[in-house]
């Protein structure tokens, strides 16, 4: 992977706070209220934190101002089931480096449903066949749009994608994310998983504690809750089940 940030298809996130209404509820999100300047120095960024925090508010916006559809999918899909995300998106503005994306995709597991009846909707007007994404299981569906859609040069942004995948799955998401970010593709992505967060060389950035700010992979909850349960679960479980 190039550590190099002027070769990221996004070089940093720049927010216009002038554009979100005073009264708005964004202003309430301790991390983001306030919040001048996202940069993004590696190929993969973590967003980490407890729910609440902002991180999956963020991917949203950077998502919509990259071209993407709220909902999810390619650049391609343009369809609303329920009108939710935020006016974040209003208040970003992206600068990008010198290369141009050659393709991309916007996974979210909260919409991913609506995502998968849309496709089946598009290739029945178009000479594609379809993925058949509901016949297959929700892991299944998520592997399949990394294996289909995870290309060299593209921009991906990733919200929660462990949320349907077993450990092993995730190992091998965490394998294509890996190779693609080895061919210039830069992916931004939500996660509390602890296996995805060791992806070697990736930056992580936290929203706890007030503020965006990176911090090491053994500093992060994922990975400190979960050593914690393995190596010590009989007594965590007697101390909490009591």
């Amino acid at each position: 992977m190039q550590d190099d940030i002027n070769n990221q298809l996004i070089q940093r996130a720049v927010f216009d706070w002038n554009r979100i209404d005073r009264h708005s509820w964004l202003r309430d999100i301790e991390a983001l209220a306030g919040l001048e300047c996202l940069e993004f120095n590696k190929p993969v960024t973590f967003f980490v934190g407890e729910n609440g925090s902002g991180k999956s508010t963020m991917l949203e916006a950077l998502a919509i101002a990259a071209g993407f559809n709220p909902e999810g999918g390619t650049r391609n899909y343009s369809f609303s089931t329920y009108d939710s995300h935020s006016e974040l998106c209003n208040a970003v503005r992206l600068v990008k480096g010198v290369r141009t994306a050659g393709w991309g995709y916007f996974l979210r597991a909260e919409s991913f449903y609506n995502v998968a009846t849309q496709e089946e909707e598009y290739t029945r007007e178009a000479p594609v066949p379809s993925e058949e994404l509901h016949k297959k299981s929700h892991g299944e569906s998520f592997l399949s749009i990394a294996q289909k859609h995870f290309r060299q040069n593209g921009l991906y942004f990733l919200d929660e994608p462990e949320a349907a995948l077993s450990p092993q799955r995730q190992l091998t998401l965490l394998m294509e994310i890996d190779r693609c970010a080895r061919q210039e593709s830069q992916f931004i992505i939500v996660t509390h998983s602890p296996i995805l967060l060791g992806l070697p060389n990736a930056e992580i950035l936290s929203f706890d504690n007030g503020t965006v700010h990176s911090c090491d992979y053994e500093e992060t909850d994922s990975y400190q809750i979960t050593e914690m349960f393995i190596n010590n679960r009989e007594q965590l479980l007697k101390r909490l089940l009591i």
